[in-house]
């Protein structure tokens, strides 16, 4: 008789669809995913929905509404293992900088009947909600990370992702340093890898797609960029990104958005 597939679900909350897009993305390699699990709800790439229990689901995006904090308490009631994948379901995304704001005078501003919204006043990772297995990061995520998160889950095992910085992959790569050849300002040395150091490679700095790394410290990191030319307001903005409510990088905008630029 022949061995039922694990069924994978890929749910979508507040997000752009770019890291679902990384997995349709795997082109040959998705082939062997859908060959070795049933792909159960993904409607990104198909209309067929499966009822759950899932055996291993992915979700993506943050939790913006009530209605989405409640979808996702479903969604774990119905999964095995629970993955986060990308910035917004890791970190509560670019649409977080809505947490060190006023949102409804944002509202206010942009629509013309704020009143028929239904948002909350902040967006959150999805591990703020409910427990979550393993979180994979990125502004999307990297497709090869990705696809040794799946094997991983489906074989049992841990996946062998790295925590260090965006650095240690310069140095592995043997790409030279752009803060100290080009006076460029980089947050490699507080950024998670995951990209391969793709912004240094092309004598970019790194902007913090991944997040903070596992001992990330950014107050550390503010003398290399001030010395570089940047004010402590343009240091708070380069965190106030992707991942600006990490916890590592929101410490670091507040606390300079908080002090005043020296007049002349």
């Amino acid at each position: 008789m022949k061995a039922k597939k694990p069924k994978l679900a890929v749910f979508k909350l507040a997000s752009c669809d770019g890291c679902q897009l990384s997995l349709l993305d795997c082109e040959d390699e998705l082939l062997a995913v859908a060959g070795a699990v049933e792909i159960a709800y993904f409607l990104e790439a198909t209309s067929r929905i499966v009822k759950g229990p899932y055996d291993l689901t992915l979700v993506e995006g943050s939790i913006t509404t009530e209605h989405d904090a409640e979808r996702l308490r479903l969604i774990r009631k119905q999964s095995k293992k629970l993955i986060t994948i990308g910035a917004c379901a890791t970190a509560g995304g670019i649409q977080a900088l809505r947490n060190f704001a006023d949102v409804a005078e944002y509202a206010r501003v942009v629509y013309a009947r704020p009143d028929t919204l239904k948002t909350l006043a902040t967006s959150t990772p999805v591990a703020a909600h409910v427990a979550v297995d393993y979180e994979l990061r990125g502004c999307p995520v990297d497709k090869r990370q990705l696809l040794e998160v799946l094997n991983a889950f489906l074989n049992g095992r841990p996946p062998r992702i790295g925590s260090h910085s965006v650095c240690l992959d310069c140095k592995r790569k043997g790409t030279v340093c752009v803060m100290v050849a080009h006076g460029t300002p980089c947050l490699g040395p507080v950024t998670h890898s995951g990209c391969g150091a793709l912004c240094p490679s092309y004598t970019r700095g790194c902007f913090g797609c991944f997040g903070p790394s596992a001992s990330a410290h950014p107050a550390a990191l503010r003398p290399a960029l001030t010395q570089l030319g940047k004010t402590e307001a343009e240091v708070a903005r380069l965190y106030a990104t992707f991942n600006a409510a990490a916890p590592a990088f929101a410490a670091e905008h507040q606390s300079l958005a908080k002090r005043k630029e020296p007049t002349t």
